[in-house]
Parts: C-alpha cells; sequence; structure tokens
C-alpha cells in the first residue's frame, strides 16, 4: 500500500475519531444543560435543609443527601483497606505461579461483571437475612436489630460491588512501581513488609486513590444494590445508628419517577434532586483528587 493511502486512511481515522469524540461531548453537554435549566430554578436553601412533606410535592431532599453522603463514606471505610491488602497481597506475598491466585484474579474479573442488581439480592440474603439475624440471635435474644434492611447493610453491598475497581487500581500501581526499588530495600535490609509500608505504598498512593475515586463515582449513583438492603421511600429523620434505614439520592429519584401520582408536581423536585446528586458526585470526586494531589506533592517534596 502506498503512503498516499496509508496518509489518506490515517486522517480519515483521526476524522471519525474526533467526530465520536465531539458527538459524546454534545451528549454529556445536552443532558447536563437539561437537568440544570429544569433543576436550578427549583434550588433552594429550605430545599435543600429539610426533609420531604406532602406526598413528596413539598419540602427538601436534606435526609437523601445525608444519608448518600454517610453511605459512601461507610462504603469507602470498609472497600479500600479490603481492595488494597487484597491487591498488596496478589501482587507482592501471592505465589506467581498458583493456581489459586489465578483463580482468584479472574473472580475479581467476574465479579467486576455480576450486574448490580445481583448484588443486592446477594446482601439481602447474606447480610441481612444470614449475618443480620445471627448477630441479633447471639447478642440481642432473638430481637430484630440488624436482621433487618439498614445502611451498614448497604454500604458493605456497595463495598462489595466496588471492590474490583479499587484491586484492580492498586495492583497497576503496585506494578508500575520498577523492581530495583524493591531490591534496593531487600539490600538494605528491609523486611518485606517494610519494603511495602515505607516503598511501594507511597509510590503508588496515586493509583489507590484513583481507584477510590471511580469507587466513589459509582457508589454515589448505584441504586439497584441498595433497593433490597437499607434505602428508604420517606424517612422525616437522619440514620443515628447504622441498624436503621436511610434515604438515599438515587433512590429518591427513581420514587418519585415511577410511583409518583402527580407527576407535574414533582417534575421539578425530580430535576433538582438529580442536579444535587450529580453536584454531590462531583464533590466527593473533587474532594478525593485534592487528597491525592496533596500526598503527591508532600511525597515529591520528601524525595
Amino acid at each position: 500500500m502506498s503512503r498516499r493511502w496509508i496518509n489518506l486512511f490515517t486522517h480519515l481515522f483521526t476524522a471519525l475519531t474526533g467526530m465520536a469524540c465531539a458527538l459524546v461531548i454534545l451528549l454529556v453537554a445536552i443532558i447536563l444543560g437539561n437537568i440544570a435549566y429544569h433543576g436550578i430554578p427549583h434550588l433552594s436553601w429550605r430545599f435543600l435543609t429539610t426533609a420531604p412533606s406532602s406526598g413528596m410535592t413539598e419540602g427538601g431532599i436534606f435526609p437523601a443527601i445525608f444519608g448518600t453522603a454517610f453511605l459512601v463514606l461507610l462504603m469507602t471505610i470498609a472497600v479500600v483497606p479490603l481492595g488494597v491488602c487484597t491487591a498488596i497481597y496478589l501482587q507482592e506475598y501471592a505465589p506467581v505461579k498458583s493456581k489459586w491466585v489465578h483463580l482468584v484474579r479472574m473472580a475479581i474479573q467476574n465479579l467486576a461483571g455480576v450486574p448490580a442488581i445481583v448484588f443486592g439480592l446477594f446482601g439481602l440474603g447474606f447480610f441481612i437475612e444470614f449475618v443480620g439475624r445471627r448477630v441479633d440471635q447471639i447478642f440481642f435474644s432473638g430481637q430484630l436489630y440488624f436482621g433487618q434492611p439498614a445502611i451498614i447493610w448497604a454500604a458493605l453491598t456497595m463495598a462489595l460491588l466496588t471492590l474490583p475497581t479499587v484491586v484492580v487500581s492498586t495492583e497497576e500501581a503496585l506494578r508500575v512501581v520498577p523492581r530495583s526499588h524493591r531490591e534496593v530495600a531487600y539490600a538494605l535490609g528491609a523486611t518485606r513488609w517494610q519494603m511495602v509500608w515505607y516503598v511501594l505504598l507511597p509510590q503508588a498512593i496515586g493509583g489507590i486513590l484513583t481507584g477510590t475515586i471511580l469507587a466513589v463515582s459509582r457508589g454515589a449513583g448505584e441504586v439497584a444494590p441498595i433497593l433490597f438492603t437499607g434505602a428508604a421511600y420517606y424517612l422525616p429523620y437522619l440514620p443515628s445508628r447504622l441498624n436503621q434505614q436511610f434515604m438515599e439520592l438515587g433512590y429518591h429519584v427513581y420514587v418519585m419517577a415511577t410511583q409518583s401520582p402527580d407527576v407535574d408536581a414533582t417534575k421539578p423536585i425530580l430535576y433538582s434532586t438529580v442536579f444535587v446528586l450529580l453536584t454531590l458526585t462531583f464533590l466527593l470526586n473533587f474532594a478525593a483528587i485534592l487528597i491525592r494531589s496533596h500526598i503527591r506533592r508532600r511525597l515529591a517534596a520528601a524525595r
């Protein structure tokens, strides 16, 4: 094939990919613009700080905002240590040619492809019916405390949903650290744990926080796993204990969009709630990005 045809195909492929990127950006801009156009006029301080009332047609969404932030916080506390420790073991401790390690990695990959609704059913059957009921039988004489939908079970279910993201991103971050850094640490007399703690983790912290950011993004937007594990249609109070149910912005949007008796009355609230959900998700991501940048600057200054 002549150079002329190669250049022609190169320019054609560049043009097609550029058009595809522009189309994606245009669609995102239209969606966000539509939500902002219909959602911002209804926003007010009262809307953000009060509870819903009058059949979801009046009041605000503060319990849903609090429940979403609390859920994401608990999920992050549960998934990050577990995901990082799993990745460290697979990358640094497990035998390279072990069949069990291969099976674990394959299980993590398959776990990433499981539909979110399946995680919700698993959380209902395992966390609530199995773990929660047995905790009630052992510690509370069979009274119903933890054997019911609650924010702790919803957070653990979401942690399982986002676990593959954290594990894969942490493994990739550990894998790119040069082998020579490990060898230098061993040559100076460091143990494997010291090498991991003082050499690998500081250099891989950016990838770990990137996985955390992706987990937070997915956890804040998923609705299916919490349908069976803790989300409530309406609660006028904030959850003060881990065994209580909670309101969540995504579920709140789902309820108003599918079960409202007056669609016209709830439409402004619906758009405003979606706008708040997107804003909260962006703020959580932005906070994680700021933390990552601050840690990177501190590590660079320490070097």
